[in-house]
């Protein structure tokens, strides 16, 4: 391929589906235990923003300390299922957008309470495009319902 084709931006189609291409693995690398490809996803340092579920102030984390930080969340159910659909993606040069519904399913087995929780909302990316592929800079998930047992989380991580 001629080096002037490789150096091509991308067209907004193809920007687009990468965004979404990566904001989806987010969910899928989670679910999978897949830690050293989800570490991959984010920039040097990212905005993580679950303050709608757990209070508290957004954190800026590396990904070794967001993987380290999910794998001893997530890592403790039995299975997690994070589905995102609806994407919209706003594209401004090398910085883009990305809104998408989500459910996410979690499940522990426990001796009391139910197997399942269930949460449902929204999430909001913000991506930088760098060395030719998109990295999350900022994840913003806003909680809008809940079903099932509330507890998991905490018996999780314990």
């Amino acid at each position: 391929m001629p080096e002037s084709f490789a150096t091509l931006a991308p067209s907004p189609s193809e920007a687009r589906i990468e965004v979404i291409e990566t904001c989806t693995r987010m969910a899928v690398y989670a679910d999978r235990r897949a830690w050293a490809l989800l570490r991959g996803l984010f920039a040097e340092q990212a905005l993580l923003d679950y303050t709608s579920l757990n209070g508290g102030e957004p954190v800026r984390l590396t990904p070794e300390e967001i993987v380290e930080a999910w794998s001893a969340t997530l890592g403790g159910f039995d299975a997690t299922q994070h589905l995102v659909a609806n994407h919209l993606v706003h594209i401004d040069g090398e910085r883009a957008v990305c809104t998408a519904s989500f459910q996410a399913t979690h499940r522990l087995a426990t001796p009391h309470g139910a197997p399942l929780w269930t949460l449902g909302g929204d999430y909001r990316w913000e991506l930088a495009r760098a060395d030719g592929r998109w990295l999350i800079t900022s994840v913003v998930m806003t909680a809008t319902w809940g079903d099932g047992n509330k507890d998991l989380p905490a018996h999780a991580a314990g």
